[in-house]
């Protein structure tokens, strides 16, 4: 391990939004932070359909794949697999510092709202919502119903950040990375771990005269 910090824990869901959880990826094991990676039946598609990634199914081989694809110290990542009930985020024994779920579908979000734990992903939230930890929820949904507006509202109360993948546009994107950079620099705000992927407001002016 490459900290004596808990890890911060990283899902990746169905969600369309693949390119937010890589960046944040990178950014997390850039700032030698360890982390737990989850990865959804729905999210290993969505990841192959949004990029050009074959991310291995297997826990072990994906935990290869991602060691490598960032440049990660061994051990720094470590992949578990949907039904992992022996993981460490499933006990709150041993929860990890912060959950971050990026993308997260609404249906993810209706099943941690009901406290419902048809996977590891999950009970790593409910977890993270009875042990007091911080839980961030980057929904990615367009238009939000009824159900989904007050599962959101439920979980806020619960305690969890809703932090649904809005990007902005003051700092004057030029790029489609810049629009990931701007999300993913609001959830590392979150998480208290520095970064340096835009400038904060105030520090430098924005715009025009």
């Amino acid at each position: 391990m490459t900290d004596t910090r808990p890890p911060i824990a990283v899902a990746v869901t169905g969600a369309s939004g693949a390119q937010y959880a890589l960046r944040l990826l990178d950014c997390l094991v850039e700032q030698d932070r360890d982390v737990y990676l989850l990865i959804s039946q729905a999210g290993h598609l969505v990841m192959r359909m949004e990029t050009d990634l074959e991310v291995p199914n297997r826990p072990q081989e994906a935990e290869r794949f991602f060691t490598e694809y960032f440049g990660a110290e061994p051990g720094q990542i470590r992949v578990f697999g949907r039904q992992e009930w022996t993981a460490p985020v499933a006990s709150g024994s041993n929860p990890p510092e912060s959950l971050v779920i990026c993308p997260c579908t609404t249906g993810t979000l209706a099943s941690i709202a009901a406290g419902i734990s048809h996977d590891l992903i999950d009970r790593a939230a409910d977890v993270m919502l009875k042990e007091r930890r911080k839980l961030v929820l980057v929904v990615r949904e367009t238009p939000f119903s009824t159900i989904h507006l007050e599962n959101m509202l439920r979980l806020a109360r619960a305690g969890a950040v809703i932090l649904p993948a809005n990007p902005g546009f003051y700092h004057r994107p030029g790029s489609v990375d810049e629009l990931v950079d701007f999300l993913v620099a609001r959830i590392l705000d979150h998480l208290g771990v520095a970064h340096e992927l835009l400038p904060r407001w105030g520090a430098e002016p924005y715009g025009g005269e």
